[in-house]
């Protein structure tokens, strides 16, 4: 009998447990175990709840039971989090997250400290919610070198993007029906401007070239100014407008941003709407492969959990054998790139746009100033 404990009972938590439980007989015939919830640990007591029995708000109940061997962090941030994460671990305890911030911010430490104490650091669910990424990145393409990673990578974003695009809503109408739906929280901030999604291709980046890359040093461009304006022109020009996640790796160092861009029409991820995500992985021997999916939601989420669970279980006594480097390689700065942008501008009080040519980002601006032309919008369009 495998024991695990959740630290969180939230959304995903809750999750967790009710697929352990409902899905008990499909777990053990793919582990051969049988598996079991045994502890939950939160602040909070839940009287109506049919597992609330398992609540306990004392963490010793969790990290001195030698009967738990499994340990599902599910609280988010990282105020409590890091220091139940470092004692897990430290306990000789398998830990398994969908905390992206924890895994952005504290990778390389808590990585290292699991091989250190023999056990393992898993955390699929921390990109895409239920898409496989994490693993096929590790495992199926472990032959591959991966030199580029780019996508839909945050499902509010794009379920306000689609909106607008299909409804002709305005961001605030969008945003407002998002959260209506339970799409974006009553604080939208970490996904309309873009932190949530610069994280994970921060991990994704982390994980494809097994070295850190701090999302703290990224360039981060949300969603807050794109209008019903860029919205319509990017239509009429045959785009669709996307928050997308893009890294690459090469022989100047690692470029990785976050920022809306325009995707063709004839490009998949034009066609990738509502709450759905879409990661793109290239690869020098597989080339270009795609993982599509509900990017978040407590089902998505918990599944991948507990599939970093059963992993756990049917191959006892591995250890990760990734490490990443605390320091990354050269960062690029994306002004030094060369893009094509999207402009929107006024001119002699009369709205226009343009497309440009490639021209280096930190460029644009001073080549409309030099022509006088006052931009409302710059957006990075995908070739």
């Amino acid at each position: 009998m495998i024991k695990v404990a959740v630290i969180g009972y939230g959304v995903v938590g809750s999750g967790v447990v009710e697929i352990i439980h409902r899905n008990k007989s499909i777990l053990k015939e793919n582990t051969g175990e049988d598996i079991e919830v045994k502890k939950i640990l939160d602040v909070r007591t839940f009287p109506q709840d049919k597992y609330g029995y398992l609540v306990t708000s004392d963490p010793d109940e969790i990290f001195k039971d030698p009967e738990i061997s499994i340990i599902v962090e599910t609280m988010g941030g990282t105020k409590f989090a890091y220091d139940y994460s470092v004692r897990a671990l430290k306990s000789g305890k398998n830990l398994v997250t969908s905390n992206k911030e924890m895994v952005a911010a504290h990778g390389p430490e808590l990585l290292r400290l699991a091989k250190e104490n023999g056990v393992r650091y898993m955390f699929e669910a921390s990109v895409g919610g239920g898409i496989p990424i994490i693993r096929p990145l590790t495992l199926c393409l472990a032959g591959n070198n991966i030199n580029e990673i780019f996508g839909i990578l945050n499902g509010t974003t794009n379920y306000i993007l689609t909106q607008m695009k299909e409804t002709g809503k305005s961001f605030e109408q969008a945003l407002k029906e998002a959260q209506a739906k339970g799409y974006a929280e009553a604080d939208p901030e970490a996904d309309i401007e873009g932190y949530d999604a610069l994280r994970k291709i921060a991990i994704l980046s982390s994980v494809s070239y097994n070295e850190f890359v701090d999302y703290k040093k990224l360039s981060c461009q949300g969603i807050t100014n794109i209008t019903s304006d860029d919205i319509r022109l990017a239509k009429e020009a045959g785009y669709s407008i996307k928050l997308i996640g893009y890294s690459r790796k090469d022989g100047a160092g690692i470029l990785a941003r976050v920022s809306p861009m325009l995707i063709p029409e004839g490009n998949i991820l034009s066609g990738v709407n509502d709450v759905f995500n879409a990661i793109m992985v290239r690869g020098d021997f597989i080339g270009e492969s795609m993982y599509y999916g509900r990017g978040a939601g407590k089902e998505a989420t918990a599944s991948a959990v507990v599939g970093d669970i059963a992993d756990i279980v049917k191959n006892p006594g591995a250890v990760e054998k990734s490490l990443w480097d605390s320091q990354s390689e050269k960062l690029i700065d994306p002004g030094e790139t060369e893009t094509v942008f999207f402009v929107r501008y006024s001119e002699n009080g009369v709205k226009r746009w343009l497309i440009t040519e490639k021209v280096k980002e930190k460029d644009i601006y001073k080549l409309l100033e030099q022509k006088g032309i006052t931009a409302e919008n710059i957006i990075r369009v995908m070739e």
